[in-house]
């Protein structure tokens, strides 16, 4: 409607614009005002455009961070189903009993190096942070063992005293069970526990993990369990033959269940952390085409309002030097 009514006028002014002087026809409006005028209309526009960019390199990243994601897991879930067949034996052996009365526990909290993977290190810190209060008292110790840099980040804010050890970057290589296993011997060493309680993720699938605590108990603690019937698994009914001892048999029994429920737990949570990370970047990826659709919208708005307000201008202009013939 508007370019047709400038095409009318247009025609319609022509000759008498041609016969009057330049100077008969310009604005009314200094050069200065012109420039400030055109100069807010370009920089409303430009500055939508610049949004815009960077949603969709914003998106091109979250897309490709998904992609990246989906490829680990699929590396890592195979082995991480397989390893569980490794520490479930020991449960059956020697039990896993969580609720267990002990003076000394050591919680080994396991988290990422790396964030944007939703609420898997926060829940596991809460969870440590529940057990340190349920298994303190006057006559207890608890103290932390803290995998990877995020809940290191998160627990050396109140709990710096009472974290032991704290291991970083060690997803940087692909997990085996050697590397694990240095690790596990490495907090036997470094700690004194009658349990151990490892918080970990488990696995279910992308979009459901499950906090979980299983528990190492130090052979002391099973062999005392066993002489007063405590709840353990089935290790009264075997019988020891050769020349060790129940007590050197329990703690390699011990230290081996230990490395073997460690590497399960990384292999868990490492499944975990992938499953939360494909889930953000997807619904990062998401909200900016929604974000992306907002601006264009409002894009086109300014432009064409842009456009309108130039016509407008010209219109009325024209009408004026109409009016003054």
């Amino acid at each position: 409607m508007a370019m047709a009514v400038f095409r009318r006028e247009g025609r319609r002014l022509l000759p008498s614009i041609a016969a009057r002087p330049i100077a008969a026809i310009r604005s009314p409006l200094s050069s200065d005002q012109e420039e400030g005028l055109l100069g807010i209309r370009s920089i409303s526009t430009q500055v939508v455009r610049n949004r815009m960019k960077s949603v969709k390199n914003i998106q091109k990243i979250t897309k490709a961070m998904k992609m990246v994601a989906a490829s680990k897991l699929r590396a890592v879930q195979g082995r991480a189903e397989n390893s569980r067949g490794l520490w479930q034996p020991f449960t059956a052996l020697l039990g896993d009993n969580p609720s267990i009365d002990v003076k000394k526990s050591v919680v080994v909290t396991l988290s990422s190096d790396k964030g944007l993977c939703g609420g898997i290190n926060s829940t596991a810190v809460k969870v440590s942070r529940a057990l340190y209060k349920l298994n303190s008292g006057p006559e207890k110790e608890v103290q932390f063992v803290v995998v990877g840099e995020k809940a290191k980040a998160i627990m050396f804010r109140d709990s710096k005293n009472d974290i032991v050890l704290s291991v970083t970057e060690l997803n940087k290589n692909p997990l085996n069970y050697a590397q694990v296993s240095v690790l596990a011997d490495d907090i036997l060493k470094n700690v004194e526990f009658d349990a151990l309680r490892i918080v970990y993720n488990k696995f279910h699938s992308v979009v459901a993990f499950l906090p979980t605590v299983s528990t190492v108990l130090s052979p002391e603690i099973i062999e005392k369990e066993s002489e007063v019937g405590g709840k353990l698994g089935e290790l009264d009914s075997y019988e020891i033959e050769g020349g060790e001892t129940k007590g050197e048999i329990l703690q390699n029994l011990a230290e081996f269940q230990f490395s073997c429920v460690m590497f399960n737990a990384v292999l868990e949570n490492a499944c975990s952390e992938m499953g939360a990370r494909m889930s953000a970047m997807d619904s990062s990826s998401r909200n900016a085409g929604e974000m992306l659709d907002r601006l264009t919208l409002t894009y086109n708005r300014t432009r064409q309002a842009s456009i309108t307000t130039e016509l407008i201008e010209i219109i009325s202009g024209a009408s004026a030097l109409e009016a003054a013939k």
